[in-house]
């Protein structure tokens, strides 16, 4: 079968590769054995959590392609084949918003650590940030749900395209303003002669995090603005299809590849590493690390689980410690 030539009733469009998602169920779960082991040992399932669960999503998303590079024909006497597509897609596509919100969340932990150069309270990253991200994210859900499904209608099909086209619209809007947030907490650290290693480290690695982010989602915004609606019985239909959804190396070099990469990039400069545990440590005027009053958490479980779940909306702590307003001032707080 030559390339970019569509199999009537496949449900990826083409004949899956073997052996790609072999390899990736593989890189992720080792990736995401690595990043359970680095929360445990850092402390650190607060701060970054989301990449450990983001990396057994994957794991679990190229398991299923596996399978469905095996049992990729579309049968009306059986669901199991479009159920495990849909599955997949769904696994895979919804990690990279979250992954988006986590680095939000790494950024409002360097604005705490520094909160004197934060061009906003470190507070309210996470609580503007994570209630776009969570309209992103149930946007991209419902779009890649609808648009997935090729047995649906070419309307059904083309709502979840729009769907997935605002989410990644809002998504890339947000990564600009993250840049603009975090270039100027940058620019006022070097201004103030921040002379921390750490610091400077999970900059660049948000940096490039953010870059690899934006990239795939340039990717599926090309692929979502090209013709999407899928006619499994009608080879015409299905050769007019934007190239991207016809050759499966589009996926894996800017969908597979580049999440992976983003995966083993936080392996590498884990937060943990470079950030205090509390975040009532923070960096004074001088240089210094300060221990301030020690923040209490007296939500329960269930609270503490549905805030996150709720992308830091609801169940939100009731105050900061005492103190802690007065010593962590931006600038021109004082002025």
């Amino acid at each position: 079968m030559a390339a970019g030539e569509p199999i009537l009733y496949s449900l990826y469009v083409y004949a899956p590769d073997k052996g790609a998602p072999i390899f990736f169920t593989i890189a992720y779960a080792l990736s995401a054995v690595f990043h359970i082991w680095q929360c445990y040992r850092y402390e650190a399932f607060k701060l970054i959590g989301l990449h450990p669960a983001c990396a057994v999503l994957f794991t679990l998303g190229y398991a299923l392609r596996e399978y469905g590079a095996y049992n990729y024909m579309y049968s009306e006497t059986t669901n199991t084949p479009l159920i495990m597509f849909i599955l997949s897609q769904v696994f895979i596509f919804v990690c990279p918003p979250l992954l988006e919100l986590a680095n939000y969340h790494v950024l409002g932990r360097v604005f705490s650590y520094v909160p004197w150069c934060a061009p906003l309270p470190p507070a309210r990253v996470l609580t503007i940030f994570g209630g776009l991200m969570a309209l992103v994210e149930t946007l991209n859900s419902l779009g890649v749900s609808l648009s997935a499904n090729p047995s649906s209608s070419s309307s059904t099909q083309a709502l979840g395209s729009h769907l997935t086209i605002a989410a990644l619209i809002i998504q890339l809007c947000l990564i600009v303003i993250f840049v603009c947030l975090a270039a100027l907490f940058h620019q006022r650290c070097l201004k103030a002669n921040i002379q921390v290693k750490g610091v400077k480290i999970l900059l660049h690695t948000l940096y490039a995090s953010m870059g690899l982010i934006l990239v795939r989602c340039i990717y599926r915004l090309v692929e979502h603005t090209g013709n999407t609606n899928v006619d499994l019985d009608k080879i015409e239909v299905l050769r007019n299809l934007s190239p991207i959804l016809r050759y499966e190396a589009f996926f894996y070099i800017f969908e597979a590849t580049l999440m992976l990469i983003n995966s083993v990039l936080w392996n590498a400069w884990h937060p943990g590493r470079f950030l205090p545990k509390e975040h009532h440590i923070y960096l004074s005027r001088e240089g210094i690390e300060v221990h301030g009053e020690k923040e209490v958490d007296d939500r329960l479980l269930l609270e503490k689980i549905a805030n996150v779940l709720a992308f830091g909306l609801l169940f939100r702590k009731k105050k900061q410690p005492q103190g802690f307003e007065e010593l962590a001032l931006y600038p021109g707080s004082e002025r």
